[in-house]
């Protein structure tokens, strides 16, 4: 076979095993761990692995500059790798955690989201008469009208304009919703008036949402008599009356309506219902189904984002290792070239560079993920939603993200080791001891 075959093979066998690695679960890489543990100590060609590996890695503290290249460029990676990834986990996490299995959201026939659903105002009332919704403790159909209005608002940051969402809701949204939505300042705001509520997470955004506060919206001034806390994408949120809303913003009709269903067997009757009736033309579906729906595709793109990101870092990162273990490499010409004549074959002198290129990936990775964690668990952030709105989300840094992080960073030292790796075990002893 013409060399340059062989060498197209072996990259591409390369190429097929790191995407192998990458999608593998833990408990096969574990297996691989084990097995590896296993034959090198258990096998005359592993012991002298180690042996090998050992005087390597012993040779470190005189070599650090140079092997913090690796551990520096390494972790470089794997800390925006886990942050990207978090951005994304942290949005369909907030998103996810929108809505329940016991209320549902209805939209005109065909829309994706609220901010293309109109629902004209003669299709509430026959919505209440529909089997399945909960009652409130008057007896009344637990229902909530409810329009989006987009208004600009100065940011916390540097006072220029941002995008809020101000949603227009009916007196039994707090019922509708339940305890998902807890008052925790002030009161609720009273129908008929120009008075809101704004959820936690706008308040730290956005400038003037303290509670007694007079802002300005669509040119009338509207009072903040209230602030609320969901733990949700409704904490980016301002309410006030939709009568109100619709009024001020000559909005005739509604955009969604969620309502309150006698859990699971309750929302089949009332969906049931809606699509037997000709003259809704309605979709139904459970907010939580909603709003797992709307975080998917942002979460995607940062995810594709995060990953096109690492991968250029990462090309830097197998560069700076390769270099640097070429020269550890050619520095230890004569000791590897000693081992050699000693009896060592080539398995264990690429066994030995192998393993000291991964312990230093493996300090790079879990570096990296500490950093990552460190810096960016929990960090509050805002980006905008499906609606056009700025959502306040936290970045997530889960175990599972810390785990990739890691397979990311025992790839780069895979290759960034083995060609130098291969060269050491082809070095002729001969011309290694006269070259020293």
């Amino acid at each position: 076979m013409p060399k340059w075959i062989a060498n197209i093979l072996s990259v591409l066998a390369l190429i097929v095993g790191l995407i192998l690695w990458i999608a593998a679960p833990w408990w096969a890489l574990l297996g691989v761990a084990v097995l590896l543990a296993l034959w090198l100590v258990f096998t005359r060609t592993g012991r002298l692995s180690l042996a090998a590996a050992g005087i390597g890695i012993a040779s470190l503290p005189q070599r650090w500059g140079a092997s913090s290249v690796i551990v520096v460029g390494i972790a470089g990676v794997v800390a925006v790798l886990v942050a990207m990834l978090a951005m994304g986990e942290g949005f369909k996490a907030t998103l996810d955690r929108t809505g329940d299995e016991n209320t549902a959201i209805v939209l005109r026939g065909g829309s994706q989201a609220e901010t293309n659903s109109v629902l004209t105002r003669d299709q509430a009332p026959l919505l209440t008469s529909l089997p399945g919704i909960a009652k409130g403790p008057s007896g009344k159909p637990l229902l909530s009208a409810e329009l989006s209005q987009i208004v600009n608002l100065p940011s916390m940051e540097d006072g220029t304009d941002a995008n809020a969402q101000f949603r227009g809701v009916g007196e039994d949204a707090w019922l509708v919703r339940g305890d998902k939505i807890k008052l925790v300042e002030g009161r609720k705001f009273a129908p008929g008036l120009r008075e809101i509520v704004v959820g936690t997470g706008a308040a730290g955004q956005f400038r003037g949402l303290k509670v007694g506060n007079k802002i300005n919206l669509g040119n009338q001034e509207w009072t903040v008599v209230g602030r609320f806390a969901s733990g949700d994408s409704h904490d980016s949120e301002i309410w006030g009356d939709a009568e109100t809303l619709g009024s001020t913003y000559n909005r005739r009709a509604y955009q969604s309506i969620t309502v309150r269903t006698e859990g699971k067997a309750g929302f089949d009757q009332f969906k049931a219902a809606v699509d037997a009736d000709p003259r809704l033309k309605l979709d139904v579906e459970t907010t939580k189904a909603y709003y797992a729906k709307q975080s998917g595709q942002l979460s995607k793109v940062l995810n594709v984002i995060g990953k096109i990101i690492g991968v250029i870092m990462a090309f830097g990162a197998v560069f700076g290792a390769l270099n640097t273990m070429y020269a550890a490499v050619a520095g230890r010409a004569r000791e590897i070239a000693t081992m050699r004549a000693i009896g060592f074959r080539g398995l264990p002198v690429v066994m030995a560079v192998m393993l000291e290129t991964m312990l230093l990936a493996l300090v790079g990775g879990l570096l990296g993920g500490l950093l990552a964690w460190a810096v960016f668990n929990g960090y509050s952030v805002s980006t905008l939603g499906n609606n056009f709105s700025q959502v306040v989300f936290q970045f997530k840094v889960s175990p599972e993200l810390l785990w990739n992080g890691l397979k990311w960073a025992l790839a780069i030292g895979l290759i960034g080791g083995l060609f130098p790796a291969l060269r050491a075990a082809r070095l002729p002893i001969t011309t290694a001891l006269r070259a020293l």
